[in-house]
């Protein structure tokens, strides 16, 4: 990840937060975020039906989550796996709304066996999972949970989040650490 992207991450959520209306310690409603970018969200089941979702996953599990699309006339659509647990669907969407933020290309399309594949560019994949997390858990938010003692699961129980990604961004954001720091200065 190139240097300096976490802190802009951490500010273009921030941006995103205020054209919402939401305060800084608030996380956006995924769908109005969508909504607001002008993207629409449509479940993969539409496209393909539910037996095909299915038979991939048993196939390959995780193979699928989601995945934009960039369409004639300007009409963007972010297409999600239903197979998922809804909250990981929240943190699948918001990658995907990332990709659009971050302004990305189209992903590389590849033929592999007679099979058509979209393939992914890493760093933009770790930049998407990094500003999806910023997006999903601002940092005021973590550190209110933090200071508190939340763990990841009360974290992802009180934001609708899956434990993975609550647990990704308390470790990540350093938030565990400054409110580690500030009760050993307060001498608790």
């Amino acid at each position: 990840m190139r240097r300096g992207f976490k802190s802009e991450a951490e500010r273009l959520a921030d941006r995103v937060r205020t054209q919402l209306g939401l305060r800084s310690d608030v996380p956006p409603d995924i769908r109005q975020l969508a909504a607001h970018l002008r993207v629409e969200v449509i479940d993969a089941q539409e496209l393909v039906g539910m037996d095909s979702l299915r038979e991939l996953e048993s196939v390959q599990p995780g193979a699928f989550s989601a995945a934009t699309f960039h369409l004639p006339g300007g009409r963007t659509v972010a297409v999600y796996n239903p197979c998922n647990e809804p909250a990981r669907t929240i943190s699948d969407i918001a990658h995907e709304l990332a990709h659009v933020l971050l302004g990305h290309e189209v992903r590389e399309l590849q033929q592999i066996g007679g099979h058509a594949f979209f393939t992914c560019d890493p760093e933009q994949e770790e930049e998407a999972n990094w500003l999806a997390g910023c997006l999903l858990l601002p940092r005021e938010l973590l550190l209110r949970h933090a200071y508190a003692g939340a763990d990841a699961q009360t974290l992802a129980d009180a934001t609708g989040v899956s434990v993975p990604m609550a647990r990704f961004r308390l470790n990540t954001s350093g938030v565990l650490l400054q409110a580690r720091r500030s009760r050993s200065t307060r001498g608790q």
